[in-house]
């Protein structure tokens, strides 16, 4: 069993179990995907793709940003490429 009285004890009781383990061991029905902030029900772990930061931009922010939009469509209507940041003819 786990005992999680310090840190120290918890990790090598983990790298134990790691080491030791049979990694071809079947799951068990009801197993739980484990999360180390206790929070769950995303398909993908925080450290591999967080949870997007909302908030909408306002002000100049907004302005800027359709401007560089706006930028980068008007040169592809043109028929020019922008890819590796020199313009040719597409």
């Amino acid at each position: 069993m786990l005992d999680p009285s310090s840190p120290a004890s918890l990790d090598e009781e983990l790298e134990r179990l790691a080491v030791f383990g049979d990694p071809d061991a079947p799951l068990p029905a009801d197993a739980e995907p484990w999360h180390p902030d206790g929070r769950g029900g995303g398909l993908l772990p925080d450290w591999y793709m967080p949870a997007p930061s909302g908030g909408q931009l306002q002000g100049w922010r907004r302005k800027v940003a359709w401007l560089v939009v706006g930028a980068a469509l008007a040169v592809v209507a043109s028929g020019l490429c922008n890819t590796y940041g020199e313009l040719v003819v597409a």
